[in-house]
């Protein structure tokens, strides 16, 4: 009998591969603290999911939403952060005890002003999905 697939070493791997690429990083609100420049990402995960590798019902893939929220304090830098995401995510991601695939990027709608605080920000929510597999 096999074990449900852990979300953990997942989510290590996509913050991990974040701040490696000197991103300031939050999961599930800002980084604290906030960098002086403004830009930071935000990543929000789903649960994930945990599928059927083969008909002998062996339930070791697993495959992970979420999403990284892009904010800078100008549409451009905003944007800068976005690529700054897609090249961090873009190599295959070492995810401890797994076999992962490269994440796969499934994009997100135009950049947008937050006017609800002061300074204004400019954020843009990108959605990403992770598959691995025992």
């Amino acid at each position: 009998m096999t074990t449900a697939p852990d979300i953990g070493p997942h989510l290590d791997a996509v913050v991990g591969a974040l701040e490696g690429a000197g991103l300031a990083v939050g999961q599930g609100g800002a980084p604290s603290p906030v960098p002086a420049n403004r830009r930071y990402a935000v990543v929000y995960f789903d649960p994930g999911k945990v599928g059927r590798e083969s008909l002998a019902d062996r339930r070791t893939d697993f495959a992970l939403l979420f999403q990284v929220t892009c904010i800078g304090p100008t549409a451009t830098e905003c944007l800068w952060v976005a690529q700054q995401v897609r090249k961090a995510l873009f190599p295959r991601l070492v995810v401890e005890g797994r076999a992962a695939w490269r994440p796969e990027e499934l994009g997100g709608p135009p950049v947008a002003r937050d006017d609800d605080v002061s300074p204004p920000l400019y954020f843009l929510p990108v959605q990403y999905g992770l598959h691995s597999t025992a």
